[in-house]
């Protein structure tokens, strides 16, 4: 899914175009961002892609939904 990725004052966000969603990033599994998986303040974990560590937000990547096994 595409994902818009921006900072704000208030820390990073992510919007999902699809569902209209936008959503606080609360988690982020790789310091640099890029090529780890990120949490929203609603609960869903995407996986991000590689990207250069200097990559200039905002950008929209291609992203993957994380669902977690229960």
């Amino acid at each position: 899914m595409k994902v818009m990725i921006r900072r704000s004052s208030a820390g990073l966000w992510a919007y999902v175009p699809k569902n209209d969603l936008e959503e606080p990033i609360i988690k982020v599994e790789n310091e640099e961002l890029w090529g780890g998986a990120i949490t929203l303040g609603n609960g869903w974990r995407l996986a991000l892609p590689d990207m250069p560590r200097d990559t200039r937000l905002p950008i929209t990547v291609k992203a993957r939904r994380i669902f977690d096994e229960d």
